[in-house]
């Protein structure tokens, strides 16, 4: 399938509350609209980094014909900005690029303009938390009950998510909101290609826009260490799925925000030391979230009418969040929260046989941890009196390597941006 020509970044506008962002592809022209309600978006600070989602949020309509051109149209992006953006077309499509057999280095970037001085924004200890529902920002939240906190959630523009809104609520803390709508009649009618965009960057540089107007002084997010680590290498390129929750998309996100607004706001992940093990055992006492939360991607379909009201106890990452919390909570317990039994379901052994690195295929494209820590979840479950009948999980981890074991896991992982006062 031939690739397109160019896509053209043809202006965002705020009005009130709401941004509208418009694209060009080849003569197509797409608009997307934000409502960030209650906003001063007319703010220098806070228009500085709508300017820089619009230029990330923009490779959801480029994925459509994948052109050989991105044309800035005169926006401002920046040496940090640059950084981002390029690393977010390379590498935040790399997995839709490999599942489409495409090769993005050839792209050519054109028609930027130089960047003003930063809009320095004011100091504050307040901190805004996205929240997903599912263990990971539920872990944040509590860890960071010494910090004045908001969460903030992103919905389609048509309804919101009953799982996460039921889980913030337990919170009892404020919510900030926006509702992104995209072009879906657009996007339907005119991809030629179609595959996974870099979503956490765009939430990311969402939340901040939603920070800087309502005074907070830094946006935590919840990504642990393991999203790393890519799913597949191919032809020397590290192809991740959740490249965008990287560290090296943290740190990328960081640089090019604070070339915006100054140092004195922050953008960094609470978990990046951690791995899902040290998530899954914190979040294994926080139970005023266990009946609610919920981590099935099928539960944040864009598609309301195909949402699913449960667990589906199918997919790779019920599968996933089944297996790194039984070594620490009770079987019964995790079977009431799931209304199945992943780990002791046989058609879901293959799957289990790749989550642990011992199947024919590779890291699934999903935000699972990686190999080594559902090795180490396994090999504990194993050991556990509770899962004795289950003779599959037994096999398999006769199979596994012993290190890292569970306890190593549990320790802190790699470097982290995390700064003193988010600590206890």
């Amino acid at each position: 399938m031939n690739r397109a020509q160019r896509f053209t970044y043809r202006g965002y506008q705020s009005n009130g509350s709401t941004i509208t962002a418009t694209y060009e592809l080849d003569g197509l022209v797409f608009h997307e609209r934000v409502s960030v309600p209650d906003a001063d978006l007319a703010d220098p600070a806070v228009d500085a980094i709508i300017e820089l989602w619009y230029l990330i949020a923009g490779l959801s309509y480029y994925k459509t014909g994948a052109p050989l051109i991105v044309d800035f149209a005169g926006h401002q992006v920046g040496e940090h900005g640059m950084a981002l953006v390029r690393a977010a077309y390379i590498d935040g499509l790399g997995e839709f690029a490999y599942r489409n057999g495409l090769n993005l280095d050839d792209i050519t970037f054109t028609g930027d303009s130089p960047l003003r001085a930063p809009v320095v924004a004011p100091a504050s200890e307040s901190v805004l938390i996205p929240f997903g529902g599912g263990i990971d920002s539920c872990v944040t939240v509590d860890a960071l009950s010494h910090l004045p906190r908001t969460l903030f959630v992103m919905s389609p523009a048509h309804a919101t998510f009953a799982p996460l809104e039921e889980a913030a609520a337990v919170t009892g803390l404020p919510v900030a909101r926006v509702t992104r709508q995209l072009d879906l009649e657009a996007l339907r009618s005119h991809s030629r290609f179609n595959g996974h965009v870099p979503v956490t960057a765009m939430v990311t540089l969402l939340a901040c826009v939603r920070a800087l107007s309502d005074g907070h002084g830094a946006v935590v997010m919840s990504n642990e260490h393991s999203s790393s680590v890519p799913n597949v290498v191919t032809n020397g390129r590290a192809i991740n799925h959740q490249w965008s929750k990287s560290a090296e998309a943290e740190l990328l996100i960081a640089n090019a925000v604070a070339e915006r607004v100054g140092n004195g706001f922050t953008v960094a992940s609470f978990l990046r030391d951690r791995s899902e093990l040290w998530v899954a055992r914190e979040f294994s006492t926080l139970t005023h979230f266990h009946p609610l939360f919920r981590s099935c991607n099928r539960a944040f379909t864009q598609e309301q009418a195909t949402r699913a009201v449960t667990w589906c106890g199918s997919c790779d990452k019920c599968l996933f969040i089944n297996l790194v919390l039984a070594p620490f909570m009770d079987r019964a317990v995790l079977s009431a929260i799931f209304e199945s039994e992943p780990l002791a379901n046989p058609t879901l052994w293959g799957q289990l046989e790749t989550l642990v690195g011992r199947g024919v295929n590779d890291k699934p494209f999903e935000c699972v941890g990686d190999p080594s820590e559902c090795a180490a979840a396994l090999i504990a479950v194993a050991a556990h009196p509770q899962w004795s009948d289950v003779s599959a999980i037994h096999q398999l981890a006769a199979e596994l390597p012993t290190k890292p074991t569970l306890r190593a896991l549990l320790e802190p992982q790699g470097v982290s941006r995390v700064p003193t006062s988010w600590l206890r």
